[in-house]
């Protein structure tokens, strides 16, 4: 594993290091909740960052694994394209912001607006989400292993939530749905992928009831 120490390499001179590189095991030292870590990486990397991270660690990942051992800040895995990113702490908000692909997995709690505008993103979170978490998002699929606070889902397009635990009130034309065959494999496959021993029945199911895809004139006054 090579040794990369934030408290003589700068951020961007670590993350041109990490994007250089085509394959291998780093392992960042004294983060100190330092910004944009581990930033736009396309390689098959293996990336441990020992410590707290700032904002926007892990963002445009491609192909890397990255495990985090604290806390992350604002964005956290924000457009990750693919790989996966580990956080065995708690993430701040917009966790995933338009993410199109790969796994984001957050052993603890995630705060407001996670998931934002997902687009293909799969997120699994060990404990609760914030506010408005999934708000305009198009694709993909949400875990929530606590609780889900008011406005889920608000106005959502093809992406799948799974709460386990209560959920606040429900964002604009997101409703809960049946729990299919299908949709119980997909939630069984994630949890596995996230290594959490969650049990799949306890979760329910939400997503868009398809109200708002096509303009009604005889809402314009909502307009």
């Amino acid at each position: 594993m090579i040794a990369i120490d934030l408290a003589t390499t700068a951020v961007r001179d670590a993350n041109r290091q990490l994007q250089s590189a085509a394959d291998g095991r780093f392992e960042m030292l004294n983060p100190r909740g330092a910004h944009a870590l581990a930033c736009g990486l396309s390689a098959p990397l293996d990336v441990h960052v020992a410590g707290h991270v700032g904002y926007y660690c892990g963002g445009m990942n491609q192909h890397a694994a990255i495990s985090v051992a604290g806390n992350a800040g604002v964005g956290v895995g924000e457009n990750m394209m693919s790989g996966r990113l580990h956080v065995r702490g708690d993430a701040s908000q917009s966790a995933g912001a338009t993410g199109h692909g790969g796994l984001l997995v957050i052993d603890g709690n995630a705060s407001a607006r996670c998931g934002i505008a997902m687009k293909g993103i799969d997120i699994v979170v060990g404990g609760s989400v914030g506010h408005n978490s999934a708000f305009m998002a198009q694709a993909g699929h949400l875990v929530v292993c606590g609780d889900a606070e008011d406005g889920l889902g608000d106005s959502i397009y093809e992406a799948v939530i799974f709460v386990a635990g209560a959920v606040g009130a429900l964002g604009a034309d997101c409703v809960e749905k049946e729990m299919t065959a299908d949709h119980l494999a997909r939630l069984t496959e994630l949890l596995a992928a996230a290594g959490l021993g969650q049990d799949p029945a306890r979760f329910r199911r939400y997503g868009s009831a398809r109200q708002l895809y096509n303009f009604k004139v005889d809402n314009l006054s909502a307009y």
